[in-house]
């Protein structure tokens, strides 16, 4: 009762204080911020509803807005390319996370490249960027279909037993869950149900407590019901990584490095090549100054990364079977590609002979942007067009899906439209109006990896598969990804071989 008491209280407190605070904000602020409107706002709604209020902010502003969440945060929320385009360019000396958004996922991941700073960020952006390496990439393949068949292997069971209805959110996270143990550990996911049940229930709890703002202090948070699931679901996931990280260290030191093969005979066992985990190890045992739980950090990070993947595949999914004509089209770009071949394997010399699926892909990414916002904050002031200076130390919340909503770029922002990405009609486009990955120093060092994967997938599903509209239409959710409320059905129906 009296934990409660003391939540209550705080609570009480907050809003109490809520319109004393704002008022200083404002004028503290206002003055250098003249050129962006100011709202007066509590945390808005991760639903469907949230969702459409952004579109609408979006229409109203056109670039940017000063959005106060809550009697603590003042932040930036900038959509706009021009807007966004000098804070994605800032150094990453003067870049960093903000604890609002990010600090709260500091117990889960680490001080890892998703959350450091400074130095150690670029220390660990050093590391990382070798296992992103084509010639590493292009093992990664083979994973790719394997993981595929996979899934489909258990497609056609259900659909067997009548179930011609399926959740992709959930088939598809489990695959992508499976391609990158696989990538990065050697690591065979049907042996980690407990690791991937407790992933899922990070993603959830994270979310809800950025929502309720007594939970931002850890003396509360621990103490709930909530916040004990949280660091038991930690503990799971730590152990995991631990225990794989240092068996493969083991038999790193044992059998010394492997061959950096990139021949697609070596990824089928016959000669073990260079993974990720091991680029991670040799480059820990050539820096004197990386630490193994440096190492851990970064791992754990990685492993994060399937679920932005699972979105963009779910939602390309969605995407073409609501438009069956560019499911069509994609489908006779694929088979022409795949015909006449022994096997149904798509090479890594394949995915750049895909120019029409590639456009889905990328119409759905901004769409359906996987990460929505990023957020930053600046060591020194930040210059925007209209003569706006942001403060040093203002949070910014860079919008991608406002971005990617923004009728000033996009005529018909919430149409599926393929050839928005023809290369003649983005010739005059802003390379910062799409920007899945983020951008500039600080953007996404697997997006080669996640587009690769999405490319062998999207390929090999339509050519096996015809996707149809579910029996209701999804409402978006945003959980760190972008999801749905009550999952992503979509029908299938197989394809013979003839189509």
């Amino acid at each position: 009762f009296g934990l409660w008491l003391f939540v209550y209280l705080c609570f009480v407190f907050s809003h109490s204080v809520f319109l004393c605070y704002l008022f200083i904000k404002l004028f503290i602020y206002r003055p250098t911020l003249h050129c962006v409107p100011s709202l007066v706002s509590l945390p808005g709604s991760f639903h469907e509803a949230g969702m459409q209020e952004v579109d609408e902010l979006v229409r109203e502003y056109r670039h940017s807005c000063a959005w106060f969440l809550g009697p603590f945060y003042n932040i930036v929320r900038l959509f706009h390319p021009d807007y966004i385009k000098p804070l994605f360019l800032a150094s990453a000396s003067i870049t960093f996370k903000d604890e609002v958004f990010y600090g709260l996922m500091r117990p889960w991941l680490g001080q890892g490249l998703v959350l450091s700073n400074g130095r150690q960020w670029s220390r660990q952006r050093r590391l990382l960027t070798p296992a992103f390496h084509f010639d590493i990439l292009k093992n990664y393949v083979h994973i790719f279909n394997q993981s595929v068949n996979i899934m489909h292997e258990k497609w056609r069971r259900l659909l067997a037993e009548g179930k011609d209805e399926l959740d992709m959110f959930e088939h598809v996270t489990l695959m992508t869950l499976d391609s990158l143990l696989k990538c990065t550990f050697s690591y065979d996911s049907q042996k980690s149900s407990e690791y991937i049940t407790s992933i899922f229930e990070l993603s959830d709890l994270v979310v809800e407590r950025q929502r309720f703002v007594p939970y931002h202090w850890d003396w509360v948070y621990k103490r709930t019901a909530e916040g004990q699931r949280f660091y038991t679901a930690c503990k799971i996931v730590h152990d995991f990584t631990a225990a794989i990280v240092q068996e493969r260290r083991s038999q790193l030191l044992k059998n010394g490095p492997p061959e950096n093969s990139t021949e697609n005979s070596t990824a089928r066992g016959k000669k073990k090549t260079v993974d990720f985990i091991d680029v991670l190890l040799l480059a820990l045992a050539a820096d004197d100054k990386m630490q193994i739980t440096h190492f851990h950090n970064i791992y754990k990070m990685s492993t994060k990364c399937h679920d932005t993947t699972a979105s963009a595949l779910s939602w390309v999914f969605y995407n073409l079977a609501t438009h069956q004509e560019d499911q069509e089209r994609c489908r006779s770009e694929i088979n022409d590609l795949l015909n006449g071949r022994e096997t149904e394997e798509v090479t890594w010399e394949d995915l750049s002979n895909l120019p029409f699926t590639t456009m889905c892909i990328k119409e759905s990414l901004r769409l359906h942007p996987p990460v929505t916002t990023v957020t930053r904050y600046y060591s020194q002031d930040m210059s925007v067009p209209g003569g706006c200076t942001i403060p040093q130390g203002n949070i910014c919340l860079i919008s991608i899906y406002g971005t990617h909503h923004n009728p000033e770029i996009w005529p018909n922002p919430e149409v599926f439209d393929p050839m928005r990405f023809d290369p003649e009609n983005s010739k005059q486009r802003s390379s910062y109006a799409f920007v899945p990955f983020s951008a500039g120093p600080r953007n996404c060092i697997g997006q080669s990896f996640a587009l690769a994967e999405l490319r062998v997938v999207l390929a090999l599903t339509l050519r096996r598969f015809r996707i149809l509209p579910g029996s209701r239409r999804p409402k978006r959710l945003y959980k760190l990804i972008m999801r749905t409320e009550d999952g992503l059905p979509l029908k299938l129906e197989p394809l013979t071989e003839d189509g």
